[in-house]
């Protein structure tokens, strides 16, 4: 009788199991070769098409590269300035001639600004009208402050910069820049919507 029982009782376990373990190994969403966390772990392609832009810019640095509707390219350097308690940012991009950044300040929500060196414009900051390429410019600010270089600048480590501000139609922009003394560097640079371009963090 009590073999009987226990032969019952192994019967019904053995059809548990077999009633559980293809439920178990058929769960939707991955396979028993492939369980979620494998599934977490499988990177993800960086040169992705993606919808959205990723990435907060205010934490742009060195090494990270960003994609500006598929033209990409990396930051060689970046100046962290400061004036007065204002701090802002200036990051150079990896281009083949000539010179250009982007530029990250809040003054009070984020501002953003794609800049063109322009060392053929033979200009200094001393009037409020500046023309330039047929658009005429009105002088916004103008100051001084420190900087700090990170990656590669062309700069010192430390330094101090003057700087004079224009600002044309449309987002147009004109600077000038001189830093540690030295001569006047002219820019013009154009305002850039934050959901333009997509940020890879270089680690």
């Amino acid at each position: 009788m009590i073999f009987l029982l226990l032969l019952i009782i192994a019967g019904l376990i053995a059809l548990v199991i077999y009633l559980w373990w293809p439920r178990r190994s058929s769960a939707p969403g991955w396979s028993s070769s492939q369980p979620p966390s494998s599934q977490a772990g499988v990177p993800r392609d960086p040169f992705a098409d993606v919808t959205d832009t990723q990435g907060d810019p205010r934490t742009l640095k060195a090494g990270d590269m960003v994609d500006f509707g598929g033209d990409r390219t990396w930051i060689r350097g970046s100046l962290r300035l400061s004036e007065g308690g204002f701090t802002w940012s200036e990051h150079f991009l990896e281009v083949q001639e000539g010179k250009r950044w982007l530029t990250v300040q809040e003054d009070p929500g984020l501002e953003l600004a794609l800049w063109t060196g322009r060392p053929e414009l033979d200009l200094i900051p001393n009037a409020n009208t500046i023309e330039v390429d047929g658009i005429s410019y009105r002088l916004s600010e103008r100051g001084s402050a420190s900087y700090r270089s990170e990656g590669t600048t062309g700069l010192s480590a430390h330094g101090a910069m003057d700087y004079a501000d224009y600002e044309g139609p449309h987002g147009h922009l004109l600077a000038f820049e001189r830093f540690d003394h030295g001569h006047w560097e002219v820019s013009t640079g154009v305002t850039v919507a934050p959901g333009s371009f997509t940020i890879y963090p270089g680690g």
